[in-house]
């Protein structure tokens, strides 16, 4: 059994040290059905019986099942059934039917996880002789508890649980520049990083953790579910972020702790801001927060209201989640850092492969049990991503005298205007001080003579006025003057991808700034 920081092999074995009776997976009761929890015990029972079931279906180990589903207690247990004994590949359920032609076929799934009724995903799967294994939830059922029905008609190759070597998730990257790149991850991997996140929160079995992440994506899988369920702790599995409903469910469940991205705290923030007393009578342990930049007024804000620590830290899908955070108290915590090594190695390093000294920008790079060991069917990204012994990040960032790393930006996303390297953050950041600006991006778009110019898009916050003029004069006032935006766009809402996160690249085109 693995004790907490304790990294397991299996999933099954990190599975074992919630206690039998202790609830695992909840879910709000204002959802659209009641259900009673589902305890660790009956966890671990689900997922032996879905890992037979799947057996049953002709699905061993190795073999890949997509799963498509609406966020909620199915999607966590699902997933945990069949990283257990074949390999998750989790798909947003918005995608298009093309979409889901694209994905099946690029993972190679032998079957796919369907709720009754579902329409693109199965037509999809038809269409490439996929098979459809239909999930349903039984009269009675605890939340989480389904049942499988179909087959792919052939005999499982593999049977039984999986290996710690075993793939046992299967994600995309983003795609945002170039076609998605496949990152398969180990039994071993998922358990490293669920143990680094688990000890990193001092999560303990009294633990219970709000879930408003997609779980189609990292940071809601392992950041949210997994770690706490490695602890022996409880997961409250919403349908997916919603500001109008998030007072509701803390109010019910009393959760000690939520994950979220950064633009889901800004949401969070402006709503609790209209009824402070009742943030802070929620009695959160701390929050979380990853996957995107957190704006330290975002930060501040939170801790203000919510009377406790807010913790940024920085993942990614090949590291199967987190690589730094920021400690708990007593340690400090730096706003505008993403914290200190937290499960991997981290270093910078220079174009030649040189590891900096503390103090010097270079690419972040990584090395550890919680990594990939490499992109599926793709040379060229691994050679690149994987040299001189460490994985190269794309993202430019100092470490401190005291080990804090700050993230300065993506190498892909710096502007080059004219020979002058422009942080797109940097400029955010100064943005988000204006009074009246709610959320901020700034990118980059093309320009005749010096190749990249500094554009910018901004949300006004509810009922202020600013025109591009006044917020270009007050950048004018705290950026040097190559780095002020030379174009403002104000926005209803800032273009976002699946999980939340703000799209910087490829934002230009998306605006009609370029061709």
């Amino acid at each position: 059994m693995a004790g907490p920081g304790v990294a397991a092999g299996r999933l099954i074995d990190l599975l074992a040290r919630g206690r039998e009776d202790a609830v695992a997976i909840r879910m709000p009761a204002s959802d659209t059905r009641h259900a009673p929890p589902l305890t660790h015990g009956r966890l671990r029972k689900l997922i032996a019986d879905t890992v037979a079931a799947l057996n049953a279906a002709g699905v061993g180990r190795g073999d890949r099942v997509a799963i498509v589903l609406p966020n909620g207690p199915e999607m966590a247990t699902s997933f945990l059934g069949v990283a257990a004994g074949a390999v998750a590949a989790p798909l947003n359920p918005s995608y298009t039917e093309s979409e889901f032609r694209f994905y099946l076929e690029d993972l190679r799934a032998k079957a796919v996880i369907v709720a009754p009724g579902d329409g693109g995903a199965r037509t999809a799967a038809h269409a490439l002789g996929v098979a459809v294994l239909e999930l349903t939830v039984p009269a009675g059922a605890a939340a989480g508890e389904f049942k499988l029905s179909g087959s792919t008609g052939a005999r499982a190759s593999h049977p039984g649980l999986a290996d710690a070597a075993d793939s046992a998730l299967v994600l995309h990257t983003s795609g945002t520049t170039a076609r998605p790149k496949i990152v398969p991850l180990s039994q071993a991997n998922l358990c490293a990083s669920a143990a680094n996140i688990a000890a990193t929160l001092a999560l303990q079995a009294e633990d219970c953790c709000l879930n408003v992440m997609p779980l189609f994506h990292i940071h809601g899988l392992i950041g949210a579910l997994l770690s706490s369920l490695s602890a022996g702790a409880s997961v409250a599995a919403t349908p997916g972020f919603n500001a109008l409903r998030f007072a509701a469910w803390m109010s019910e469940i009393k959760p000690s702790w939520y994950s979220a991205v950064p633009t889901m705290h800004q949401a969070i923030l402006a709503r609790a801001e209209r009824d402070p007393a009742a943030a802070a009578g929620y009695r959160l342990r701390f929050i979380r927060s990853s996957s995107a930049a957190l704006p330290p007024q975002v930060m501040a804000g939170l801790e203000k209201l919510f009377l406790c620590p807010v913790i940024e830290s920085y993942g990614m899908t090949e590291a199967a989640h987190q690589m730094t955070s920021n400690p708990l108290p007593p340690r400090a915590r730096k706003a505008g850092t993403v914290g200190i090594a937290a499960g991997p190695e981290v270093a910078t390093m220079d174009a030649d492969g040189r590891i900096l000294p503390r103090g010097a920008a270079g690419e972040v790079v990584i090395r550890g049990a919680n990594v990939t060991a490499g992109y599926e069917n793709n040379p060229t990204a691994n050679a690149s991503a994987f040299a001189h012994g460490w994985f190269h990040t794309g993202d430019l960032g100092v470490i401190d005298a005291e080990g804090y790393l700050t993230i300065s930006g993506r190498l892909k996303e710096i502007i080059n205007r004219g020979g002058e390297k422009i942080s797109p953050r940097e400029v955010d950041e100064a943005l988000l001080d204006h009074p009246a600006v709610g959320e901020a991006i700034t990118f980059a778009v093309p320009h005749d003579k010096l190749g990249e110019e500094v554009a910018a898009a901004v949300v006004l916050k509810p009922g202020a006025t600013a025109s591009e003029q006044e917020v270009r004069a007050f950048l004018g006032e705290r950026l040097a003057g190559f780095k002020v935006p030379r174009k403002v766009l104000f926005l209803a809402e800032l273009p976002k991808g699946p999980t939340g996160k703000p799209q910087r690249i490829g934002l230009a085109k998306r605006l009609g700034l370029a061709p």
